[in-house]
């Protein structure tokens, strides 16, 4: 018995010598408060911004406040209910996503999980929601078009891959319609789409779901959404959340368009959110860092170069404007933040002018850089010209009588704002668009009663390409468009007109 045990306590201190012991400290916390989703706990002395915090009934929440004696933490579920006294765990993971493929065609809540029935998610990497932008050495010019489809924006405010272009009106002017007849002119571009939606209604958000599947390409779109029902932190993680699931696909070297369904109800949650965790407010109540919270999601749309994928991130974030105050607050946030931006007018919508863009307010400052040589060689001019008949328009309201000159310049404008007219769901491929623009500069239309415009085009476009198709191929393919070329596009438009 004696020789069993001693070598039974032999194997065990061979054992402890080949054994390596680590010290396993898990961090717990106490609940102290919990109200309209903003909990404050005490013990979790070295949490981190932005960490996920697990509680005893299952639930989660990111830090985000903190304190010296506490820390607040938004709940960003809610499933059995939090009290306080109840534990909270450290998790020392950064709120991330679950990004793959499989993403395609599915709808999303605001923590990246399916909420459509749709299979479940097999291979996933996880991405962090918030990451620092790319780096100034990473990024590229931008200089690759992303076509919209719609007239107006492609030749006159031109958007390029990696853009950041603000889409700003007051409510019920189109906004929305922009974004998605952009995502629906993406059905055969390879782009892929992933759609913003913060604090809208459910029926809102299945109105453009249902256009998107009946007139784009559903299975290379993303939702990502976060409707009015959600909580304040699940409207404010979102548009982070989907920046996350861009850039697992800007690693692959892919083209992302992302749409922001807007940021004026982002920022509305997050000031609700630091009211509630008693930060100081500033002007209109918002925290003084709301302009740094919208900064740091925009700058994560980039074009990267080559030596790092050659991706892009194109943003258009959405922001709404009180009876056309575009100098409030938010409003002038994004558009310092941003690249440009597509003004929509009131009254422009109410005239039946649509899209209701008003080219003097709106500007693009890639513009003729993300230009194909085709569309800048007909688009040249064509802001100067609008803005000017815009003006010389006025007077015509007064009834004064005009010089021949300036009555065919009037001419000539009211037929280029016919042309630049689109119904909803309709965009134009380029070929289109710059046919067009021949069309009008060949001055055929400017007898052409204003009410038959847009179908004398449509007809005079549909002949001219099936006529000149190794022309056509030109400027759809390569984006070319010589002076040979136009001349005879010209001479063969000028005699269809007569």
């Amino acid at each position: 018995m004696e020789k069993e045990l001693t070598a039974f306590f032999d194997k065990v201190k061979e054992k402890v010598k080949t054994t390596r012991f680590s010290i396993g400290v898990t961090e717990e916390g106490k609940v102290l408060s919990v109200g309209d989703g903003i909990l404050h706990i005490a013990g979790l002395r070295d949490a981190k911004l932005y960490e996920l915090v697990m509680f005893e009934s299952g639930d989660e929440g990111i830090v985000f406040d903190l304190g010296t004696d506490s820390i607040g933490v938004v709940l960003l579920t809610e499933r059995n209910g939090i009290k306080a006294g109840d534990t909270a765990y450290k998790t020392e993971r950064i709120a991330s996503v679950n990004a793959t493929e499989e993403l395609l065609g599915r709808v999303l809540d605001a923590l990246g999980n399916p909420i459509d029935n749709g299979p479940e998610l097999k291979e996933t990497i996880s991405y962090p929601v918030e990451k620092d932008a790319p780096s100034l050495l990473q990024r590229d010019f931008i200089t690759e078009p992303l076509y919209t489809g719609i007239k107006v924006i492609d030749s006159m405010l031109a958007i390029g891959k990696g853009q950041r272009e603000l889409i700003v009106g007051d409510s019920s002017t189109g906004k929305t319609s922009i974004a998605v007849d952009t995502i629906i002119n993406q059905k055969n571009s390879g782009v892929i789409s992933i759609y913003v939606v913060v604090g809208q209604k459910k029926s809102h958000i299945l109105k453009i779901i249902k256009e998107i599947k009946r007139y784009g390409n559903f299975s290379n779109t993303i939702f990502v959404v976060a409707d009015a029902s959600n909580s304040f932190g699940l409207q404010y993680i979102a548009p982070y959340s989907a920046t996350a699931i861009a850039e697992y696909f800007l690693d692959r070297g892919k083209h992302v368009l992302i749409i922001y369904d807007d940021l004026t109800k982002h920022a509305d949650a997050y000031r609700s959110l630091s009211l509630l965790l008693k930060r100081p407010p500033g002007r209109e109540a918002y925290p003084g860092d709301i302009f740094f919270i919208h900064s740091r999601l925009l700058e994560r749309s980039v074009k990267l170069n080559q030596n790092y994928g050659g991706g892009s991130i194109t943003a258009l974030p959405i922001v709404e404007t009180q009876q056309g105050r575009i100098s409030s607050y938010i409003p002038t946030n994004l558009i310092s933040i941003t690249d440009g931006q597509i003004y929509l007018d009131t009254l422009l919508f109410n005239k039946g002018i649509r899209p209701a863009v008003d080219v003097g307010k709106s500007v693009s400052r890639i513009g003729g850089k993300a230009q194909v040589e085709a569309m800048k060689t007909v688009a040249d001019r064509l802001k100067i010209d609008y803005s000017r008949f815009m003006e010389l328009e006025v007077f015509t309201k007064f009834g004064a009588h005009l010089e021949e000159k300036t009555a065919k310049l009037i001419r000539h404008g009211e037929r280029l704002r016919e042309i630049l007219k689109q119904p909803q769901f309709h965009p134009f491929t380029l070929e289109d668009e710059v046919l067009s623009f021949i069309i009008l500069e060949s001055g055929i239309l400017d007898n052409i009663p204003i009410i038959s415009v847009g179908k004398v085009c449509d007809e005079i476009s549909k002949s001219t390409k099936s006529t000149f198709p190794e022309i056509i191929d030109r400027i759809s393919y390569e984006g070319l468009f010589g002076k040979k070329d136009s001349e005879t596009l010209r001479n063969f438009i000028i005699k269809k007109g007569v």
